[in-house]
């Protein structure tokens, strides 16, 4: 490495200490009725980093962590990080066959397990050789002796070295393990600082898994920018409202599936909720436009209006704001400032203005590529492009509109149905409260698409639907089937996104 390349280096860890030695005292990291100082925090990271250095971790090895919510687990990813150590980040809420397919994956040499869970990895031959107990005695003791007893030797750590590895969710097959770069983590918080003002005033309520990229990215950065993270396990509406009169929020999280409860929750909390807010939600396509704009009006922030990836962040078309108290006319994006993003057809070719395309993203916050067989494999990489899997159309005034997942597709009478398009008719519907769209084999037109809906108030005949999406739609895209479940019915993963596959399941049943 020349000199020039030596001296441009920064990893997570020389951000962090950045904050320990600006303001020691400032609260770092809380959880229930514990708050953690800065200094605290570095002095109980450095404590874990020498506990895994002697358990023979070296840089690019591999640990996993299965366990819910709690400060220790940012500790560990921030010791990880020290050491240049990969941290797998199990998905719980996968059973059986799909959770030892992630632990063969990546070979940790260590698994690191709470109580809670410490049971089903007992049940699975995973062949780890060391498993440790984070809710053990043990544990604290032997973490407090290693630093005691030894010199920690502060490893050499590369921007470019693998840091997490985030699960896929895996609709299309088994789950895939995403490399997260420390350069990678970086450049998100960078972003996430610049793209929506938010630095070290700011909170953030983790809540959702750390296994997922929008507690885990958000958490870290808000570390690396000074901010106050209030760890949350689990979602729960009432502790994020009492979280809100008493913390400055940046940004609070909130994806479909719990933005109902959370809207009841707010009507019942105290008027005046938050010192500041800056921003509310997440992935505004699968929000019915009625519910973005009554919770914008409780908080009295903008509903960020975003689109990304475990692999990209919340980049690439995360960077337009819904304003607050207005149900939107358009969820049109605004590509993200920290990345470049083209729209191709099937052969890698730009489409016009107008025409929906594949989107293919490139920027500093990319993850590496798929750990698979031992190794980091960059294939999706290979052109200089991300190529996400999804449909977007460019209008001329540069906004974004997503389109749908380019694998999932409804093909009718020669047509391309994108369900996500008729699924925006139905939300935008006052008496509808979630949609899904799936198909279903037909034997005149080959799929045609059917709906499923949940509603508000008591049942009734479907005919107004289908009235409805007559008037916006296309007459082929007009679901030729609606069907009625509860809102808790539709089968959603860890980033509540609506699973379409489990969806088409409920046609057979």
């Amino acid at each position: 490495m020349n000199a020039t390349a030596a001296a441009s280096q920064l990893c997570l860890t020389d951000l962090f200490l950045k904050r320990v030695q600006m303001h020691p005292d400032k609260p770092a990291l809380s959880h229930a009725d514990r708050t953690l100082s800065y200094r605290e925090l570095e002095a109980r990271v450095q404590r874990w980093a020498a506990f895994l250095q002697a358990c023979g971790l070296l840089r690019g090895q591999r640990m996993a962590v299965w366990s819910e919510n709690r400060p220790e687990y940012l500790e560990l990813q921030l010791a990880a990080a020290r050491l240049g150590v990969m941290i797998a980040c199990l998905n719980w809420r996968l059973q059986g066959a799909e959770q030892l397919h992630c632990l063969r994956l990546v070979e940790p040499a260590v698994v690191i397990v709470s109580a809670r869970y410490r049971e089903q990895l007992g049940t699975l031959e995973h062949g780890v050789a060391r498993v440790i107990d984070l809710d053990s005695p043990d544990a604290s003791e032997e973490s407090t002796r290693a630093l005691e007893d030894r010199d920690f030797l502060r490893p050499e750590v590369h921007p470019e070295d693998g840091f997490l590895i985030l699960y896929t969710s895996g609709t299309t097959g088994l789950p895939k393990g995403a490399v997260i770069s420390q350069r990678a983590s970086i450049a998100r918080a960078m972003a996430y600082a610049c793209e929506y003002r938010i630095g070290a005033e700011d909170g953030f309520i983790a809540w959702s898994p750390f296994f997922h990229m929008a507690a885990t990215d958000h958490s870290l950065a808000t570390l690396m920018l000074g901010g106050h993270v209030i760890v949350q396990d689990g979602f729960s509406a009432s502790e994020i409202c009492k979280t809100l009169e008493r913390e400055r929020i940046g940004w609070l999280m909130a994806m479909p599936g719990v933005i109902e409860p959370l809207i009841n929750a707010l009507k019942s909390a105290s008027p005046v909720l938050a010192p500041r807010m800056g921003m509310v939600g997440a992935m505004a396509d699968l929000v019915p436009c009625q519910q973005i704009a009554e919770l914008t009006s409780l908080v009295g922030a903008p509903y960020l209006n975003s689109f990304g990836s475990t692999e990209t962040g919340l980049a690439p078309a995360s960077g337009a704001l819904l304003k607050a108290g207005q149900v939107p006319e358009s969820l049109s994006k605004r590509e993200s400032s920290w990345c470049h993003v083209r729209l191709v057809d099937d052969d890698n070719q730009d489409v016009p203005i107008g025409t929906p395309g594949n989107m293919l993203v490139r920027g500093p916050g990319l993850f590496s590529g798929y750990w698979s067989n031992g190794r980091i494999e960059s294939a999706e990489l290979a052109d200089g492009w991300f190529h996400l899997g999804d449909v977007f159309v460019r209008h001329a005034d540069g906004s974004l509109d997503f389109v749908d997942r380019s694998k999932y597709l409804i093909k009718t009478g020669g047509e391309n149905v994108y369900p996500a398009e008729i699924e925006r008719v139905l939300l935008a519907h006052p008496d509808v409260i979630e949609a899904a769209v799936v198909r279903r084999s037909d034997d005149r037109w080959g799929e045609v698409p059917v709906a499923f809906v949940a509603l508000k108030g008591e049942s009734r005949p479907l005919d107004f639907l289908q009235a409805y999406c007559r008037e916006h739609l296309a007459g082929y895209k007009v679901p030729k089937e609606f069907r009625v479940i509860s809102a808790a019915a539709f089968p959603r993963n860890s980033t509540g996104k609506i699973q379409k596959r489990q969806v088409e399941a409920l046609l057979r049943s």
